[in-house]
């Protein structure tokens, strides 16, 4: 059954484990080297003779030991029970009553005898009445059962069962009808019944069924025109799940030409330098999906692809450990597709990563259910507001939820969604270990809330992390009371760029010297602390229950009490050695004008020669940085580069923004474009732009963000994530006749 992964994931199923367990037993104890089924319909037609040869000999006392010889009324009450699995099928109904079965011309009691596949569940009483009810005994049963009948009608009769008004020539006809009907369907509910009505077109699985399918005079039918509008199809389609099913659709009529073409790009090692089309990431994925074991990792950002492309990928997150989906341009759109394939039996996913996606709230809510077996899940930034916290603290404190690591750093949550999230924290069931809350808009305001957490009896938290929030010393002061507590385990808290002085070390000290046995890291770099850092680590001195071992007070200073990003302002001012000759720079080489006569500078090898572009002298690593951009007309680009990048030619090597040494944002007239490599990385933010920019660089994060500024207040726009390994200059492309300063 392994050799066959479509008959092998069925086999979470029990009614299919039996269904393959009456059809292996009695082929392997007729024939020792007899060729097994390979396909669901194989599977299904076997299991059909199987058990229409076990009801004559019960019922009729024959002998025949050839179950594939079928009798005429054999063949009268099989195509009645496909007309029957039809018509409910077409009607999305599972069960059906006695005047469904008369409707189809079949006797209760003679329908009885074929309880192996259709059989009568129960009795509903309604008043003086009593209603007998009545199921196929599993739904593909009753879909291969319809396609028998759909065959049949158009072998027999030259009908389309689709549309009966109309004489149907060419079985492709008849092809094109159903999956036009299948990829209709918004639940899927005709998928496997056109799997069983292609396999069965076949005419070996037809020799199989000759006691039951009529053989037509002439040529055997092409199925070439059904290759064909199967692979238009699978170009054209939206829904992955409806495109995976096409492929297994080919694989059921042999036809594997693209899976096969993409199979051989993954052996040479040659995919990673192709630009898939949609339709090749969609064998792609029905490769994936296909192949044996379970994906250790499935990283979605090493195919080169389009968004349509990487939506056609999104299924194979069912069959991996890992998956990181970062940075892949998804939106809640795509949750729908990702809330599907979590939702597959025994998936084996425990590491979800859907960072720098816009999934936003609605997204979230969208994948709530299918989250509990999920032990890793980063949201960081997805969008998210407080409008999703109800819905993470509920899959925290569900009964079998498994997440122990949440990352949601730079999500607008607010105190309000912080303190929703708080109760599922607190929920005995929670299993969290892990909590990131870095850049979320919090204040003083959810730190009692945080504490709460930390001091209650169950809490498992172990590591919490808090930067770039405007805590201060009154919501640490709040936070060490939590921390004090016996109950609190925390060992890892980071506290960076929160605004805190002596007055909030004090605090900690405290705490630490109440509950010295857990705490073994604290991130208090970026703040003010003055001298009294040295207290926190002397508070445990004398004690050897104390575990703190690392603390982190760099980069201290007043300047970081101040809200917001602007806490890592820095002072930038424009190199004249690198700026085009029809730049004009100003007010202390702070502000850059595009003229039309040339200015007379000096050669010098670090000049951009065409392109209208100037460099700042400071060079930015190994700490964090934020500064902002005004112009006053025009579409300039604002960006950063390695000072090794090309200054010669009107080619993408000195352009800002176009090759691997820069990173950039262009502000049009209708919206934002953010450009990295030569264009190959383009991404489009529509919006009204302002003439105010905001860049915050953290070097060592390797994060990259750019924001509209008005009023002081900023609105994120888009982060480039990478790993930065040279100093970053920030440069400028400028419009014709148009000023920027910094």
């Amino acid at each position: 059954m392994k050799t066959s992964k479509s008959l092998y994931i069925m086999c979470h199923m029990p009614v299919f484990c039996w269904i393959s367990a009456t059809v292996l037993e009695t082929m392997l104890k007729e024939t020792k080297n007899v060729e097994v089924p390979k396909s669901l319909t194989q599977m299904n037609t076997h299991f059909l003779l199987i058990q229409t040869s076990v009801k004559n000999k019960k019922y009729n006392k024959a002998t025949e030991k050839n179950p594939k010889k079928l009798s005429q009324s054999d063949k009268g009450m099989i195509l009645k029970l496909g007309k029957l699995a039809f018509q409910q099928l077409q009607k999305g109904n599972l069960i059906f009553y006695e005047e469904d079965l008369t409707e189809c011309g079949i006797d209760v009691t003679e329908a009885s005898e074929y309880s192996a596949l259709c059989t009568e569940m129960f009795k509903d009483k309604c008043g003086l009445y009593e209603d007998k009810v009545f199921s196929f005994v599993h739904l593909s049963i009753q879909e291969f059962l319809a396609a028998v009948y759909a065959l049949e009608s158009w072998l027999g009769k030259s009908e389309n069962v689709f549309n009966e008004s109309f004489k149907c020539d060419k079985l492709s006809d008849l092809h094109m009808s159903a999956v036009d009907k299948a990829l209709q369907s918004k639940n899927g509910h005709l998928d496997l019944f056109l799997r069983f009505l292609l396999g069965l077109s076949l005419e070996s699985n037809q020799n199989l069924l000759k006691g039951l399918l009529t053989r037509r005079g002439g040529q055997t039918p092409s199925i070439e025109e059904t290759f064909k509008y199967l692979s238009d199809k699978i170009k054209m389609e939206s829904s992955p799940e409806r495109i995976i099913n096409l492929f297994h659709c080919l694989n059921e009529l042999g036809d594997n030409s693209v899976v096969e073409e993409i199979q051989t790009s993954l052996r040479s090692g040659t995919l990673s330098e192709t630009k898939l089309q949609p339709h090749q990431c969609s064998a792609l994925a029905f490769v994936l999906l296909m192949s044996e074991g379970v994906l250790d990792e499935f990283d979605l950002k090493t195919y080169n692809t389009s968004v349509e492309g990487r939506l056609r990928l999104l299924p194979v997150v069912k069959t991996c450990k890992k998956a990181s989906l970062a940075g892949c341009d998804l939106t809640y759109l795509s949750c729908w597709t990702l809330a599907s394939a979590l939702r597959t039996p025994n998936c084996p996913l425990t590491e979800l990563d859907l960072s720098y996606n816009d999934l936003g709230d609605r997204g979230v809510k969208l994948l709530f259910s299918p989250l509990h077996n999920i032990q890793t899940l980063i949201l960081g930034p997805c969008g998210l507001t407080e409008g999703c916290c109800s819905y993470l603290a509920s899959v925290l404190s569900a009964p079998n939820s498994q997440l122990k690591q949440l990352e949601l750093r730079y999500n607008n949550l607010q105190d309000s969604g912080v303190t929703l999230l708080c109760a599922g924290l607190k929920d005995p069931n929670c299993k969290l270990q892990t909590l990131g809350l870095s850049q979320c808009g919090l204040t003083e305001g959810c730190c009692s809330y945080l504490a709460s957490v930390l001091s209650a009896p169950n809490s498992r938290l172990k590591q919490l992390e808090l930067r770039d929030n405007d805590l201060q010393d009154s919501g640490v002061t709040l936070l060490s009371d939590g921390l004090a507590d016996p109950n609190c385990e925390l060992q890892t808290l980071g506290l960076s760029g929160c605004e805190v002085t002596g007055e909030g070390c004090a605090a900690l000290a405290s705490a630490l010297r109440s509950n010295p046995s857990h705490l073994r890291e604290l991130d208090l770099s970026y703040n003010h602390p003055g001298d009294s850092a040295g207290g926190l680590l002397s508070a445990g001195k004398g004690d050897p229950t104390c575990k703190l071992m690392k603390l982190n007070v760099d980069h201290g200073a007043e300047s970081r009490l101040v809200s917001g990003l602007r806490k890592y302002a820095c002072q930038l001012t424009m190199d004249p050695n690198t700026a085009n000759a029809h730049l004009l720079l100003s007010e202390e080489n702070r502000k850059v004008t595009r003229v039309d006569k040339e200015q007379h500078y000096e050669d010098h090898p670090d000049r951009f020669q065409w392109h209208p572009q100037v460099l700042c002298r400071e060079g930015l690593s190994g700490s964090r940085y934020y500064w902002e951009v005004m112009w006053d007309c025009g579409e300039p680009d604002i960006g950063v580069t390695y000072k090794g990048m090309s200054r010669m030619g009107w080619g993408s090597d000195s352009w800002i923004g176009q090759n691997t040494k820069s990173w950039s944002l262009n502000c049009a007239g209708e919206g934002y474009y953010y450009f990295y490599n030569a264009g190959g990385n383009i991404t489009f933010f529509r919006g009204p732009v302002l003439h105010r920019v905001g860049v915050y660089l953290d070097w060592p994060a390797g994060t990259l963000s750019f924001y509209s500024v008005s009023f002081g207040k900023q609105k994120h726009l888009h982060t480039f994530y990478t790993t930065f390994t040279e100093p970053l200059y920030p440069g400028f492309w400028i419009y014709p006749h148009s000023s920027l300063s910094t």
